[in-house]
């Protein structure tokens, strides 16, 4: 049985999800919806989409969809994925979430009121990278988990503009790629007990780079940068009392582990994904549909809303 999908918005997101979608036979992408009929047509074109409309409400309200993917700003996620689940549809929602926890704890109370699935898109955890990661970690490979070190970031310039530093849209580099790092650090040791963190503000007041420490229960550490100024190595370094695993840049999509075990050589693993890796998250979406799931094990909604409350811990401490 194939699982029909609409998504909102027709950017860089919404184009990767249209070409992984393609590639699971399962998984069927049936509307598309833009702010202009102009946008929405082009992109049907471009992916053979039967419906095009120039409003997300119409795709929500499309008797076709069964799953609504959220690719809208970060500032609309909360609505967008509000409105979806008002109209009976699953929904896979762009991370971040949405813009802090409150909003994040309202639409997790929505889709559980009305028993539908719903997911965070943190793509990373279903890269095959990082499933054997977790394999690892749960094997205890590298012994007790010690430390975490993780960043994201590129130089890129600075355009008032542009989403990514824009208040009003929900820019920062805390929100658009520091996310990822946490998340990370929360997959392999669970909610932090402390958190601080800083920040350096662009012209427009949103972060233009952060960095982050968090102390856990078990006494491990962590620490993770994000930044839009400077070229960061991208990648994670996770340390346990036997050895330590390297995680491959790009972060937010690895194909390689680097395991080290006490005076070992070093050795290298591949990991390939499905094309441009988003398919694996939308896999487990058709997955977790078929079997009558109304949320992930492995991205559960208890774990959104955690990493959602660990970047309102990080702001506040920042004084936002």
């Amino acid at each position: 049985m194939q699982t029909c999908w609409g998504i909102l918005g027709t950017g860089f997101i919404a184009r990767a999800m249209a070409d992984a979608l393609a590639l699971i036979p399962e998984a069927k992408l049936v509307a598309v919806g833009s702010r202009t009929q102009t946008t929405a047509d082009a992109f049907g074109r471009v992916y053979d989409v039967p419906n095009c409309f120039d409003s997300y409400q119409a795709v929500v309200s499309c008797p076709d969809v069964d799953v609504v993917y959220v690719a809208t700003p970060h500032v609309f996620h909360a609505r967008d994925a509000q409105m979806a689940l008002v109209h009976g549809k699953a929904v896979l929602c762009e991370k971040p979430f949405t813009m802090n926890a409150i909003e994040a704890a309202d639409v997790i109370e929505l889709a559980r009121s009305r028993k539908l699935f719903l997911m965070e898109a943190m793509w990373t955890r279903f890269v095959p990278a990082v499933v054997r990661l977790r394999e690892w970690i749960q094997e205890k490979k590298i012994g007790r988990l010690l430390q975490i070190h993780a960043t994201l970031g590129w130089k890129m310039e600075f355009d008032a503009k542009s989403r990514l530093f824009d208040p009003a849209l929900g820019g920062g580099a805390l929100l658009d790629l520091g996310v990822y790092p946490i998340s990370f650090c929360s997959m392999l040791l669970g909610t932090p007990a402390e958190v601080a963190g800083v920040m350096d503000p662009a012209p427009t007041g949103v972060d233009m780079q952060c960095a982050e420490v968090m102390h856990f229960a078990n006494g491990a550490i962590a620490s993770t940068a994000a930044s839009f100024i400077a070229n960061l190595p991208s990648d994670a370094l996770v340390i346990g009392s036997n050895g330590s695993i390297r995680v491959h840049g790009p972060l937010f999509a690895p194909q390689a582990l680097t395991l080290q075990l006490g005076d070992e050589q070093p050795q290298t693993f591949e990991f390939p994904y499905l094309g441009n890796g988003y398919a694996h998250e939308a896999i487990e979406v058709v997955n977790c549909i078929a079997k009558g799931k109304i949320e992930s094990d492995i991205m559960s909604l208890d774990e959104t809303l955690s990493v959602m409350q660990t970047l309102d811990q990080v702001r506040r401490a920042w004084g936002s």
